[in-house]
């Protein structure tokens, strides 16, 4: 089974690929089209020459082991995916040769608040806002059904009841190894780690649940207010 996680930055993306990492049935991969990406747009990121180096830039390459079979024979892969890699340059035919396809959301405050602590320029489509709702439609074409839908806050609040319902919705048998995990870094990680993954880390398991949303101003609480409504509306659609 492939599972393909959509997921914007800053969006407890990186502690699920643990919590699916820390299953002894499952191999990951950690945002495989991050150095495509950069390689068509020409953007500067963080250790933009050390993400080149080190990984796949072709994306035809990328999509042939995605859509072929998990590494080290495991029986599940985990395909953790940035919405905003999607640039119009990058074939998206291989979707429906992804078993199960999963959106992890999160309330765009969150998500532009912790932003901006790592970047300096905000916009919508840096964040992957509407990246995720185009995507939602593109994978509902592809597969014939709607993907499931996970928000952050709920996974924080109640981690076991919402992976194991996860688990149930996309036809994985629940492991209470998803829970917990070795701190440090790990072999699957990207070349950019070390500027985002310092909190994971020095994680061992899922945070504490969320606290009150952040307070914005000026363009800040301008671009989360405009994700808002398509936030809300794939929430509707949360296991």
């Amino acid at each position: 089974m492939r599972i393909a996680m959509w997921s914007g930055p800053r969006n407890l993306s990186t502690t699920m690929m643990r919590s699916f990492g820390a299953r002894s049935d499952t191999a990951v991969i950690d945002e495989p089209f991050y150095a495509a990406y950069l390689k068509l747009t020409g953007l500067r990121h963080p250790m933009t020459d050390e993400i080149l180096a080190r990984h796949e830039a072709d994306p035809g390459k990328v999509i042939d082991r995605l859509t072929g079979p998990a590494p080290d024979g495991k029986p599940v892969f985990y395909q953790k995916h940035m919405t905003h890699h999607m640039v119009s340059a990058i074939p998206m035919d291989w979707l429906g040769r992804i078993e199960q396809h999963v959106m992890l959301i999160r309330h765009p405050a969150r998500v532009v608040a912790s932003y901006a602590r790592k970047m300096e320029t905000l916009s919508a489509e840096v964040m992957g806002f509407p990246q995720q709702e185009r995507l939602w439609g593109q994978i509902t074409e592809a597969k014939g059904a709607v993907p499931a839908v996970v928000d952050a806050d709920n996974i924080l609040a109640d981690p076991e009841g919402v992976l194991r319902r996860l688990c149930a919705a996309i036809g994985l048998a629940w492991d209470p190894a998803m829970l917990s995990w070795s701190a440090g870094p790990r072999p699957e990680d990207g070349a950019w780690a070390p500027h985002w993954y310092d909190a994971v880390w020095r994680s061992t398991g899922f945070g504490d649940p969320p606290g009150p949303l952040p307070e914005l101003s000026g363009e800040a609480a301008a671009i989360a207010q405009d994700a808002l409504a398509g936030y809300q509306r794939l929430l509707a659609a949360h296991v």
